[in-house]
This record gives structure tokens, sequence and C-alpha cells, in this order.
């Protein structure tokens, strides 16, 4: 109201996606606004870039693009294919299965390969989808699904399709920076993220990794593209400027210099590490409350940890009562798990407390609504963890 201080609440963001921003982050954001085309922007894109280089763990080009991570999603196939290639889409999710759609809106031939919702896919999975489907140009996989918390084992993928000849196309989106990806030493072809996730920036920017063998296909993909060229993007960079060929999203390009610096001095270890003891406590936490995780353990993501909701309790009203009551925001299921699992992210700059703070909170309102809790044991399992 006009002549009154309105107080906007800090609340408890766990959603997998967009993450909290460190104040850092934020303040940078607030500075003002600059020439795209002048030096200060450019040297700082190329700080990003470079940055990025080492999170992607690869001396590929990485290319930026002002749009949300499907953005890149549509960059990869677009670039690497032509109408009428044969892709393998192995999808244990719902953004596998927007990879897929993607890459069938442009022509390509695409044939899924599933998994149970909640698993992952291994080595011998994807050797013998490859045995069964001849031709296979690329191979497209979600390192991990934030829609059911499990995160494929990135590795075994691409030691299995290595051998087909096939490109590896990985959607990093929720996993870069957060989960180990060693796109070099793992011969990965082509890797995509975006800003808002465990990068810890703002949305508003993708970012491909292209890798040799990703460029030759690039030479000869027929796909339509304009604003998502690759070639178009790369004429812009060097190692001392960086511009775009359009406007890019400057305040993003400013917040991730300062997150990914953070990142960096932190370092990737410790950045991993981080992760899965906040997954770990996460899961000790949920568990302690009655409630089942998800994903098979063996896929259990460090980024996000899917809880199944208990029979006889509206998913709906709890995470109303969650967010209305204790300011504590947490992610519903999509797609057939829609009702049936809340997600509650610990990837970015998520910190311990927020998750001690979420889950006596949600042992409080499961308590309301009738499902039987032992109080306090919740944030006493995952404090356990966090201890340790």
């Amino acid at each position: 109201m006009e002549g009154k201080e309105q107080t906007v609440r800090e609340i408890n963001l766990l959603i997998p996606g967009p993450t909290p921003l460190p104040p850092e982050v934020r303040a940078a954001m607030a500075r003002p606004m600059i020439d795209h085309r002048g030096p200060e922007f450019g040297q700082t894109l190329a700080a990003v870039l470079a940055g990025l280089q080492q999170i992607f763990q690869t001396t590929a080009p990485v290319l930026p693009f002002a749009a949300s991570g499907t953005g890149g999603t549509e960059a990869a196939i677009v670039n690497v294919c032509s109408p009428g290639d044969r892709v393998l889409a192995l999808t244990c999710g719902l953004f596998g299965e927007r990879f897929a759609a993607v890459a069938r809106a442009f022509g390509a031939e695409v044939i899924e390969e599933s998994v149970e919702w909640g698993r992952g896919f291994d080595a011998a999975t994807v050797e013998e989808a490859l045995r069964r489907h001849r031709g296979i140009k690329a191979v497209l996989v979600t390192h991990n699904e934030t829609s059911t918390g499990a995160a494929n084992h990135l590795q075994e993928v691409a030691d299995a399709v290595r051998p087909s000849g096939a490109l590896l196309l990985v959607d990093a989106v929720s996993s870069l920076g957060a989960l180990d990806l060693r796109m070099d030493a793992w011969g990965i072809d082509l890797v995509y993220t975006a800003s808002q996730k465990a990068l810890m920036g703002p949305p508003g920017a993708a970012f491909v990794a292209v890798g040799p063998r990703a460029w030759e296909a690039v030479s000869s993909s027929t796909m339509p593209k304009s604003y998502f060229s690759f070639a178009r993007a790369r004429e812009h960079l060097t190692h001392e400027a960086a511009y775009t060929p359009f406007t890019p999203a400057i305040p993003v390009v400013r917040a991730l210099a300062v997150s990914v610096g953070m990142i960096l001095r932190e370092g990737l270890p410790a950045r991993f590490a981080h992760h899965a003891r906040l997954g770990r406590a996460t899961r000790a936490g949920v568990e302690a409350l009655g409630l089942r995780v998800l994903p098979d353990p063996a896929w259990a993501s460090d980024a996000l940890t899917a809880v199944r909701v208990p029979d006889g309790i509206d998913a709906g009203l709890l995470l109303r009562t969650l967010r209305v009551e204790h300011n504590v925001v947490l992610g519903g299921g999509m797609g057939p798990l829609a009702g049936k699992i809340l997600r509650i992210s610990h990837m970015g700059y998520v910190q311990e407390e927020q998750i001690l703070a979420a889950l006596g909170s949600l042992e409080q309102v499961l308590d309301r609504l009738g499902h039987r809790v032992t109080r306090g044991a919740a944030v006493e399992g995952a404090a356990a963890v966090l201890g340790g």
C-alpha cells in the first residue's frame, strides 16, 4: 500500500529450480545496466564461459544462449541432428521424455528406451538397447531426473555408448555443479545446462558445451536453426572477450560471474560432497518420519529427494500448508506422479539449516493431517548425518 513499507518474506525455497541465490549473487544483479557490446560485458562473459569449462570439466567451447534449460535441449538437437536421423532416447522421467519429444518435433526418428520411474540406466541396459537398434546417430540422456529424484550413472552410460560410435548428448540442467560430470574424461560429446539450478544463478541462460565429434555433426546438420545456431554463437567468442549474436541476459551473466567464482573457489570435490551430505541427511530425515523415498537407493540423487506422500494425505493440501503457514516451498509431483510425491531440492546454495527447518515443518504438518510421527525424529535423523 502507498505510504507503507511492505515486508517481503524470505521463503525457504527448496524446489528444483529456481534455487536460492547467495547474497553476493543478488547484489551483482542490482548493478546498473551496461552495454552488451562493450568491453565490460565481453570480459565478464568470457570469464563466465572459462569458469564453466572447468565445471563441465572440458576444453570444449561453451556456448551461451538467453534461454531456459529447454532452450538448451532444442539447441542440442537442431545443431547436431538432421531429419530422419535415428536417435535413441533413454527415458526414466519427464525430462528425458521432453528431450525425446523435442527431437521428434524436429523430424528425428526417435526410439525410446524406458525404465521404471525412480530408476536409472546401467551399462548393460544401454548396451542391449544399442544392439537391438542399429544405425543410431545420437543417444539422449538426462543426467539428473528431477521429476523422480533419480540420477543416471552417467559414466556407465558413456562407457556403454562409446563403442557404438553414436554421439552422446547429455541434459545436465539440474546436475552441473551438483554431481560429478567429466565431459572430456568420460567421452561425452555434448552437454547443456541452465543458470538457475546448481550453478546458483537466476533463470535466463542456457549453456552448451560442444565436443569435437559433435562439431563434426554440426557441419552436416540440416535441421532448421537460427537463434540457436552453434556456428553463429561461436563466431562471437574469444578468450579475451565474448559476446552473443543477440541481446544477452546481462544481469544473469553478472550473477553467474559471482556464483561460478564461488563454486571454483570452493572446489568441485567439496561442492559434490556438500550435495551428497545434504542428500543423505534429507533421506534420513524423511525416512525417520515413516516416509518412503521414491528412487531405488542405487539411483537416489544428491541434488533432489523425491518422497512418496503417505496414503490418505492430500499432497496439494500438504504443500499449501507448508507454503502458507511455514513459508516452506517444496515441489510437487509431475506427470503420472502428480499428487503422489513431494520433491525436496538440496542443490545449489541450499544450506543445512534450510533442510532441518523444512523437515521440522514437514513433521508438524504431517502430524496435523493425521500421519503418525515421532516428534523431533526428522530433524534428529538429518542432524545425525550432518554432524558426522
